[in-house]
């Protein structure tokens, strides 16, 4: 993979607006699971994590909504988050130390409420691997974040440090819009109206 093709760093473009409706917990009693999905699970997946389990803990919903993160392909697999992106996390205060790379698993499919995947390539990947009642459960990151109906994050991966921080205001910007959308998927407080 060569140098990413993203746009200067900035802030993000304003939000636009959302997307369908987030598919209702398969277990209504239980923990609504989503799981992040990229490449190889080292850069933009995992920051995704990390950045959207601190918005979920702010909106009070660290106990209801489980996250977890993987990658499409095997390459990385055991490794820990690419250098460059756990340095992004850590100027903004979050920490991606723990991190270790996975590979999405096709059975997880039936036992997640959501996938969010990172870019369109990663979306077509998930939903060859479903079945047709759970090809809405598959959405992109960023169109459900509100960052637009294209709402793909850009792959910093050989990129510097600007481009790592770019995809973090990406990430920074979406995960409070997931984390507000799920907590009125969920009926919590604070839920917006």
């Amino acid at each position: 993979m060569g140098p990413p093709s993203i746009p200067p760093s900035g802030p993000p473009s304003p939000a636009a607006p959302l997307a369908t409706p987030l598919p209702s917990p398969r277990d209504p009693g239980g923990r609504y699971r989503v799981c992040l999905v990229c490449l190889g699970n080292i850069c933009r997946s995992p920051m995704a994590e990390t950045v959207l389990r601190a918005s979920l803990a702010a909106a009070g919903l660290a106990e209801a909504v489980t996250v977890d993160s993987s990658g499409t392909g095997d390459w990385h697999v055991g490794e820990p988050m690419y250098p460059q992106a756990r340095q992004a996390l850590a100027r903004h205060g979050y920490d991606g130390s723990t991190h270790r790379a996975r590979q999405f698993d096709a059975s997880w499919l039936g036992q997640r409420d959501l996938f969010l995947a990172m870019d369109a390539s990663n979306l077509a990947t998930l939903r060859r691997l479903a079945d047709p009642a759970d090809r809405d459960r598959i959405r992109l990151f960023g169109e459900v974040g509100g960052l637009g109906e294209r709402g793909e994050i850009p792959d910093p991966y050989g990129g510097n440090e600007a481009d790592f921080g770019y995809v973090l205001d990406l990430l920074g910007a979406a995960a409070p819009v997931i984390a507000a959308r799920l907590a009125q998927l969920l009926g919590r407080p604070g839920a917006p109206a």
